[in-house]
């Protein structure tokens, strides 16, 4: 299958992304804040990427493939 325009792909990855780091700050915001910048990041992204490249982007690729494709 072609692979959608990238501007289409970029809006997904941003749907799935805002939200997901806003729920992540919102939830351990607090339990690391006193940590190093550079821990909070690892934390962070640790958590996030998974979630994007396992969960949300092959859910929201199911989603919305007739928009991403069209």
């Amino acid at each position: 299958m072609k692979q959608p325009p990238k501007w289409k792909f970029a809006i997904m990855v941003w749907i799935a992304i805002y939200p997901a780091i806003t729920l992540a700050s919102f939830l351990l915001g607090d339990a690391i804040q006193n940590l190093p910048l550079a821990i909070r990041t690892l934390i962070m992204n640790g958590i996030l990427v998974p979630l994007m490249v396992f969960i949300l982007l092959p859910l929201l690729g199911k989603i919305m493939k007739n928009w991403l494709h069209k």
